[in-house]
């Protein structure tokens, strides 16, 4: 009988099952977004909502109980081993979701993959990263040589295309 036995096997040993959501939790954090399968992309929203969780607590932590922040980031070390992962999650992410209380994360539907069927979930962070791009002063200099060379093509094609249409009316 499988009473109060909530652990989804997916078919893996343990230690392949443990390696397969460590792996798709650290790239899950760094890209902020992975492509799975929909019972993958199920438990791993259960996972890392767990860690995202964690993580915040560490926010609202005074700075002189360092014991219990390094306890939060260790525990979380314990299923992620990609320390970049963990970095981001503490310093990046977390921050993010202070405001709200679960419902770090969404899961769409991709429909089904080709070769076996299986249904294909994409699970990504509600709120996305906003990204600000300031361009140089370079970067604008060779965009107005772009244009200017845009807008030469364009009237040296028109003073071909009026030379044609006189030759025409002439004859």
């Amino acid at each position: 009988m499988k009473h109060r036995n909530n652990v989804k096997q997916f078919s893996k040993t343990p230690s392949h099952r443990g390696a397969m959501f460590s792996n798709m939790l650290a790239s899950f954090y760094l890209n902020e977004s992975v492509i799975t399968t929909r019972q993958k992309a199920k438990e791993l929203k259960r996972l890392s909502e767990k860690f995202i969780t964690r993580a915040k607590k560490n926010i609202s932590l005074p700075e002189t109980e360092k014991g219990k922040k390094l306890h939060n980031k260790r525990i979380v070390l314990k299923t992620i081993k990609d320390e970049d992962a963990v970095k981001k999650l503490f310093d990046e992410i977390a921050p993010r979701f202070k405001s709200r209380n679960g419902g770090y994360t969404r899961i769409y539907l991709l429909g089904r993959r080709l070769g076996d069927a299986a249904e294909m979930a994409m699970l990504e962070l509600v709120e996305k990263k906003v990204v600000v791009k300031e361009t140089t002063d370079k970067e604008k200099a060779g965009k107005e040589k772009k244009d200017k060379a845009d807008k030469k093509e364009k009237t040296e094609k028109t003073e071909k295309a009026e030379k044609k249409e006189k030759k025409e009316k002439k004859d």
